[in-house]
């Protein structure tokens, strides 16, 4: 999948399009977890909205389950 049939996809089920990455990221990741994209695809994805200038949030980095180092 790339961004375009992303934002396809987001479009169809959302009923308005949207050109913000950090949106897409979060319906990727949503898409991911509800095993709509296998795991390759998602990282494609996150490595193109990240290069388009998509960030994860930092008061969700925080709220992280994971340890920082």
């Amino acid at each position: 999948m790339d961004i375009l049939s992303l934002k396809g996809k987001f479009n169809q089920s959302r009923d308005y399009s949207t050109d913000d990455v950090n949106t897409l990221m979060d319906f990727a990741k949503k898409a991911y977890i509800h095993n709509e994209i296998n795991i390759k695809e998602y990282r494609l994805l996150v490595r193109e909205l990240e290069a388009l200038g998509a960030v994860i949030p930092d008061d969700y980095k925080e709220d992280s389950l994971i340890e920082k180092s």
